[in-house]
């Protein structure tokens, strides 16, 4: 009996993936059905759907569960959900769509067909409605925010239904092993013997503040899972081919063997702070992940969260809503006196002898061509991540 936190929800993985066998007949019959175009969040959800990271969900919301969602993080039958998903179309386009009618989902930059689709509701969402969301997941209805910029740009009208994915694009075959689902995760923790499972979510190469919390979840935990983002980026954002090498850089340098698993999940950033550090907690708790590791900031996006309001969050769900708990940590540094990395739970030295690690100063410095220093990052670190930005001059 696996000793692995159970799947949200506390049954069994539900991944949204028709079996090989079947999807030949199922491209066929989607060929001949109306297409419904994916935006590129849309295309991960549906990715996420296909191999069990969104369980128990069985497709998109509809509009009792995407306002309970919003209003209280919960869905109609009382399941803990923190971020709605859904699909919008054009309004001419599902005007011609009935319920109960199957239609195909079709990513909108290539024109692949991934899902169908059984539509069980068709809902509109006003530009006030879309502002309630905004305002109950990131907390703002700034158009600035780019998760707003996102929900405001939707299609008016919402489709829900169940969702059945023939098609995971290039994202198997372009990540490899990186590529890893829920059942695969949870085979190797359970191989290596682990139970509690700490994830690192990241989106950036790891600096030494990033090496240090994940040092901090070692020392309390079996492992840790370092789980970074491979959907769309900022921006901006170094590659995830060139994170990865830099990532595994540090791994194979400074921890100890078989204490760490890299790979990585089709997931694109909302940028929500709170609310999606509630969501990668529910995701890792898929993946086997008994903490999330939540330091300064998670998911955060300029100044619209305070540094702890992810911590925070968590201490306002209701008993039961989530078995992955967050493994809090202070915002680290490293510090001159101690001749280290430490938090201000255990460096008693003043703000002179800190030096202030944060990935858009490295950024900042591999644009410009400066030199990092150790106390910023690893030199094996370094040299993957000078040679890709020398690349872009």
């Amino acid at each position: 009996m696996s000793k692995l936190v159970p799947p949200h929800g506390g049954g069994e993985l539900k991944p949204l993936l028709v079996p090989e066998v079947e999807r030949a007949e199922f491209r066929e019959r989607a060929a001949r059905l109306a297409q419904v175009p994916m935006t590129s969040k849309e295309v991960s959800d549906v990715l996420m759907f296909a191999m069990g990271a969104y369980t128990p969900l069985d497709g998109f919301m509809g509009r009792a569960d995407w306002e309970g969602v919003c209003a209280h993080m919960k869905m109609t039958d009382g399941l803990f959900w923190p971020i709605p998903i859904t699909l919008s179309a054009d309004a001419d386009l599902a005007a011609t769509i009935g319920e109960e009618e199957e239609v195909a989902l079709v990513d909108e930059e290539s024109g692949l067909i991934m899902a169908v689709m059984q539509v069980a509701e068709k809902y509109a969402l006003s530009e006030e409605d879309r502002a309630f969301e905004c305002r109950h997941v990131y907390t703002t209805t700034d158009p600035a925010h780019p998760g707003v910029q996102k929900v405001m740009a939707q299609r008016p009208v919402n489709l829900a239904g169940r969702v059945m994915v023939i098609d995971e694009g290039g994202f198997p075959s372009q990540f490899g092993a990186l590529y890893m689902r829920p059942a695969e995760s949870r085979a190797q923790f359970a191989e290596k013997g682990w139970s509690r499972v700490a994830a690192f979510q990241t989106r950036n190469p790891m600096h030494r503040s990033h090496e240090h919390l994940a040092k901090i979840a070692v020392e309390v935990t079996d492992g840790v899972f370092i789980h970074q983002v491979l959907g769309k980026l900022k921006a901006g954002d170094i590659p995830a081919d060139v994170r990865t090498r830099a990532i595994q850089a540090m791994i194979d340098g400074y921890f100890v063997p078989g204490t760490v698993i890299q790979a990585g999940y089709p997931i694109e950033m909302r940028y929500a702070g709170p609310r999606e550090a509630l969501i990668h907690a529910l995701i890792r708790q898929n993946f086997g992940c008994s903490h999330l590791i939540v330091g300064r900031d998670h998911a955060g996006v300029g100044d619209y969260y305070g540094p702890f309001d992810a911590q925070h969050i968590f201490d306002t769900l209701w008993d039961g809503a989530l078995e992955t708990k967050p493994l809090k940590i202070d915002i680290t540094f490293y510090c001159r006196k101690c001749m280290g990395m430490a938090t201000a739970k255990t460096c008693p030295h003043g703000k002179e002898d800190r030096v202030s690690i944060s990935g858009t100063e490295q950024r900042r410095m591999l644009t410009e061509g400066e030199p990092i220093p150790p106390e910023f990052s690893r030199p094996e670190v370094v040299k993957i991540l000078q040679e890709y930005y020398a690349g872009l001059r």
